[in-house]
């Protein structure tokens, strides 16, 4: 028998859980979410059978819930399940980007019988709302679960194997603790860190204009996720607020470490720190998808007249090669090439590399962006960076 399965929240974690499960299995998807008109564009698109502004009639005889809210929105959700009749054997499960607090807080739907299983699907999008949503949003990430010691293994089962078919990500299990920690310094910490430097060249811009407008390159791909959204970040952070002040801490301590080797003209404590930096970074994976979203650049080297943008633009058209964006880059001090080509798709960047060049382009592509993709290396022309 198909189970039923509530997504509440169908933005774009719902919607694309929602699509991954009509998609690759059975199940009846109702959504509940606030907005009419969300609900009614994830039915066109086919994401759920139904919908429902009215929470009490999506989870009435749900075999599954899925919360895809806000950080901030999780706990509430809750308490109204709570509330709520809900069919024996449900389980309830959400996708929060922290645990600890959100676990802690479900514990009270156990005291009603009802399994509480954490989640968290580590992929996303610069984009947001259902109409970015995607069936395989997930695919090749990671989709951690925090099953807390007493939950059934039946139940921890039945749950991975129903979102590994709807995801195609690989389920792991992780404690809370564990979950937040790791978390707080791989995503949370580098969006404060992100949102500090801004803020700090924006102090600066106030009294000369030219640190914004040589701010280009480099500066702006360091700090892109500082444009993330206030009113999500301010939750997630308070949620792993203890996690994240140990955190900062021990950032103030590398950036201490750094102070005082600039300070004391220590060069080779400056040159260590770098190398160990560059060694550390070469061993992070490059497989799997990550909590944000992959962006692959190259840079092209173009005489400036008019038609050159379009004439490339054309020609990867004409490749059917998926093209995101175009920059004219003002600041070259850190980047070869006049124009910045982005792709949201590695396949899509190797491809108008081959072609770019195979037209007679001059193309600088990251080398790390071509390490251990052996299957293109073949194909790949002559001409290197």
């Amino acid at each position: 028998m198909p189970e039923r399965v509530a997504i509440l929240g169908v933005g774009l974690i719902g919607g694309s859980i929602a699509l991954g499960l009509k998609e690759r299995t059975d199940s009846d998807v109702i959504g509940f979410d606030i907005s009419a008109e969300d609900l009614h564009f994830a039915k066109l698109i086919g994401a759920i059978d139904e919908g429902s502004t009215e929470l009490a009639s999506v989870v009435k005889e749900a075999d599954v819930i899925i919360i895809a809210l806000p950080v901030g929105k999780i706990k509430q959700a809750i308490d109204s399940l709570c509330q709520l009749p809900l069919r024996q054997g449900c389980i309830v499960t959400d996708v929060g980007s922290t645990k600890s607090e959100i676990v802690e807080h479900a514990r009270k739907l156990k005291e009603r019988g009802i399994t509480f299983i954490g989640g968290h699907p580590m992929a996303g999008s610069h984009r947001s709302g259902v109409k970015a949503a995607q069936s395989l949003l997930f695919e090749n990430a990671y989709y951690v679960l925090t099953p807390e010691p007493d939950i059934s293994i039946s139940d921890v089962q039945r749950l991975s194997r129903l979102l590994h078919l709807a995801t195609r990500a690989e389920l792991i299990i992780m404690d809370p603790v564990h979950h937040d920690r790791i978390v707080g310094a791989i995503s949370h910490l580098p969006h404060i860190i992100a949102a500090g430097l801004v803020n700090q060249v924006g102090n600066y811009n106030e009294t000369n204009e030219w640190f914004h407008r040589l701010a280009a390159g480099g500066f702006r791909d360091l700090t892109r996720i500082g444009a993330s959204h206030p009113i999500m970040w301010r939750d997630i952070l308070l949620t792993n607020r203890e996690v994240l002040i140990r955190l900062m801490d021990d950032w103030i301590s590398q950036m201490s470490e750094f102070r005082s080797a600039v300070s004391e003209c220590d060069a080779s404590r400056i040159e260590y720190l770098f190398e160990r930096s560059k060694k550390l970074r070469s061993q992070l994976p490059d497989k799997k998808k990550g909590i944000l979203s992959p962006r692959y650049e190259c840079y092209i080297d173009v005489p400036d007249r008019p038609g050159v943008i379009a004439k490339i633009a054309t020609l990867l058209g004409n490749e059917q090669i998926n093209l995101s964006n175009i920059g004219v880059m003002e600041n070259r001090e850190d980047t070869p090439g006049v124009l910045q080509l982005s792709f949201k798709r590695y396949e899509d960047f190797m491809n108008a590399v081959i072609c770019l060049r195979k037209a007679g382009y001059i193309v600088f592509a990251d080398d790390e962006d071509r390490s251990n993709k052996h299957e293109y290396h073949s194909r790949i022309p002559s001409q290197t960076v």
